[in-house]
C-alpha cells in the first residue's frame, strides 16, 4: 500500500516544481520589467485610432452566424480529407461513397436553409 501512495508523492512533487517554475517566472517578470504607467498607455487601444464614445459598441448577430457557417464548412473539410484516403482502399469504395453523399446532403440542406432565411446576404 505504501508504494501506491508513493507514486502520488511523485505527482505532487512534479506539480509543485512546475508551479514553482511558473510562479518564479512571473515573479522575475514583475521584478525586472519597467513600470511607468502614463495616461496614454492606460487608454483603450482601438487599432491605432483614438477611442471615441463609451465602452459599449453594437455588434450584429449576423457576423457570428458567418463565423458559425465558416466553422461548419471547415469541419466539413476535416471530414472530406480522410474520406478521400479511405475511398481508395479496397472494399470500402461504395460504402464510403454512400456515407459521404449522405453527409454532403445534410450540408446542402443546411446551406439551402441558410440561403432561404437570407443569412448569406451581406446587406
Amino acid at each position: 500500500m505504501r508504494d501506491y501512495f508513493d507514486s502520488y508523492g511523485v505527482l505532487v512533487a512534479l506539480i509543485a516544481v512546475g508551479g514553482g517554475i511558473v510562479g518564479g517566472g512571473l515573479a522575475a517578470n514583475r521584478l525586472l520589467r519597467p513600470n511607468r504607467p502614463t495616461a496614454e498607455k492606460l487608454l483603450t487601444y482601438e487599432c491605432g485610432v483614438d477611442p471615441v464614445g463609451g465602452g459599449w459598441a453594437h455588434s450584429y448577430v449576423r457576423y457570428y452566424v458567418f463565423a458559425y457557417l465558416y466553422v461548419v464548412f471547415a469541419v466539413d473539410a476535416v471530414f472530406l480529407f480522410p474520406w478521400a484516403t479511405v475511398f481508395s482502399a479496397p472494399g470500402y469504395g461504395a460504402t464510403t461513397l454512400g456515407e459521404m453523399f449522405v453527409f454532403l446532403a445534410f450540408l446542402a440542406v443546411g446551406l439551402a436553409y441558410a440561403g432561404k432565411k437570407g443569412v448569406l446576404s451581406w446587406v
